[in-house]
């Protein structure tokens, strides 16, 4: 085995060891107590927060911060990326909350109000994630998407993710008696995907998921109404979900040869 060769096999032990068995112990009980300090935005993998009471207290006793290169890492966090950038392949479920109805809200509210309801969902949704132990893979646009590793989400990691997608729905408003105060689609699914840092050229190093698992899961996400949780197959088995009552659909998915069973949620109890 060659240099290279060998490193890269090191790199990818180290990930899957992250991904799978969790960080060391102190990190551990580090991130359980990062989870209830405040101080929005958090590192999208330890979950320490960077502002407030929160963001001092992990500054001065952890020494993290938010890192220089990229907004959503710590320092340490960063430094782990940089250091080991690569991934590994493993199962995981996947969630993807996306708005539904975002170019007719901006056309009727002014720009300033649009981001405040908007950020009003990142908050939300991230708040959520953080307090399921789901690592921030993406918030972009009018969507949000969680990964839930077995490292941190633990073996039931699917059925974290459908905990969380009704969490967010119910934080939203969804099944409230005046509506939800935005409007969200959620798609859950449960699948092999490489996770790992990837660099660009301007020297930052993000946290990412890629492979059909998360296109799926975002096809699934456009592709539920408003206030449904579009369970995969594969997620309905993974978490052991009872489908008792629960409409099933057969669904046609953009970049799908075939097409893909789902399971409808609107039941948020």
């Amino acid at each position: 085995m060659d240099g290279d060769t060998e490193r890269e096999a090191m790199i990818e032990r180290a990930w899957h060891e992250l991904l799978t068995t969790g960080m060391n112990a102190e990190e551990l009980r580090a991130r359980r107590i990062f989870q209830f300090l405040p101080g929005d935005p958090r590192c999208k993998i330890c979950h320490a927060p960077f502002h407030g009471i929160g963001g001092g207290v992990v500054k001065a006793l952890y020494g993290k911060r938010r890192s220089n290169l990229n907004p959503q890492l710590c320092n340490i966090c960063e430094r782990f990326a940089q250091e080991y950038q690569g991934g590994a392949e493993i199962d995981l479920s996947l969630l993807f909350a996306d708005v539904r109805g975002s170019s007719t809200l901006a056309e009727q509210m002014t720009p300033t109000a649009f981001s405040k309801l908007i950020n009003r969902f990142y908050n939300t949704a991230t708040h959520v994630m953080v307090h399921t132990n789901a690592l921030i893979d993406k918030i972009i646009g009018d969507q949000v998407a969680g990964m839930f590793v077995p490292g941190f989400a633990g073996p039931q990691h699917a059925r974290q993710a459908i905990a969380a997608a009704k969490e967010i729905l119910t934080a939203t408003g969804h099944g409230a008696p005046d509506g939800p105060w935005i409007s969200l689609g959620v798609g859950v699914h449960t699948g092999r995907a490489f996770v790992g840092a990837v660099g660009s050229s301007a020297g930052t190093t993000d946290i990412t998921v890629l492979g059909d698992a998360p296109n799926t899961a975002a096809r699934l996400s456009s592709s539920a109404r408003v206030g449904e949780i579009l369970i995969s197959e594969a997620a309905r088995s993974a978490a052991g979900l009872d489908t008792s009552g629960l409409e099933r659909r057969a669904l046609e998915l953009k970049g799908k040869s075939e097409v893909v069973a789902v399971y409808v949620l609107t039941d948020y109890t």
